[in-house]
């Protein structure tokens, strides 16, 4: 038998397959052709649910809507993007079913302010009636971090834990919208002093019980926090102390 390529998983894999997760725009969706046995890969924009969970817009008429509506399981890869060789950057392969939502559902509400926080040229198309969101199961995944560095990852290394938390998906609509109205200084601070990222009009698109995200244009950056909150209280403290921290790295 060959040696195991797959390292213990640590805080950094898990940090690592998150970031991608969290910031990746678009990904390749592989689905089951059940007439052919054959598998069927197509690109897919993808957005995230408040615990990480992908999720994806799809029309009627796309193939692997069909392929879905027939067979939920399916994988998809996201991929860093970069300079030279395209397999030296970290890139991750997650296994999912996936589950459409019912458009008037509070879920269905609640993934599309959160999808076109991400994407927000998807305003153009989200309300056409042949349209509906899918979120993907993640049932584990496969993370390869760079040559020598694959992981096999659970669902628990991948998703973060919204169990104690409730209403979150209406705090965080306020929250947003207050940081970008209100303080969209420190929001520019996370991502330029924190994230080491280019000075522009940064917005914050989404909070979790792990980090937030920021965008300009098509960039997305995530920012962890530096410990998991509990709950909506520990929210305005910890944006506060991250603004701090940035404003002290400020030469």
């Amino acid at each position: 038998m060959g040696k195991d390529p797959f390292l213990p998983v640590d805080d950094e894999a898990r940090a690592l397959a998150k970031n991608l997760m969290r910031t990746v725009r678009s990904g390749a969706l592989a689905t089951n052709d059940g007439e052919t046995g054959m598998p069927f890969a197509s690109l897919v924009q993808v957005g995230t649910d408040l615990d990480g969970s992908p999720v994806i817009l799809t029309s009627q008429l796309s193939v692997h809507t069909r392929l879905l509506d027939a067979d939920p399981r399916c994988s998809l890869l996201l991929s860093a993007i970069g300079k030279g060789d395209p397999l030296a950057h970290p890139r991750l392969t997650l296994l999912a079913k996936a589950h459409r939502l019912e458009r008037e559902s509070d879920e269905a509400r609640n993934i599309r302010r959160r999808y076109l926080l991400q994407h927000p040229k998807a305003e153009l198309y989200v309300d056409f009636p042949d349209f509906a969101f899918w979120r993907l199961g993640v049932a584990s995944g496969s993370l390869n971090g760079g040559f020598g560095r694959a992981y096999r990852m659970g669902k628990k290394d991948l998703l973060a834990d919204l169990s104690e938390l409730f209403d979150f998906y209406d705090f965080e609509a306020q929250a947003i919208e207050h940081m970008n109205d209100d303080h969209a200084d420190a929001v520019a601070l996370y991502a330029t002093q924190l994230c080491g990222a280019r000075e522009g009009a940064w917005r914050l698109i989404g909070i979790d019980p792990e980090g937030i995200q920021m965008a300009l244009v098509d960039e997305i950056l995530r920012l962890p926090f530096p410990k998991a909150l509990t709950g909506p209280h520990e929210v305005r403290p910890m944006l506060i102390r991250l603004a701090n921290e940035a404003r002290s790295r400020i030469s």
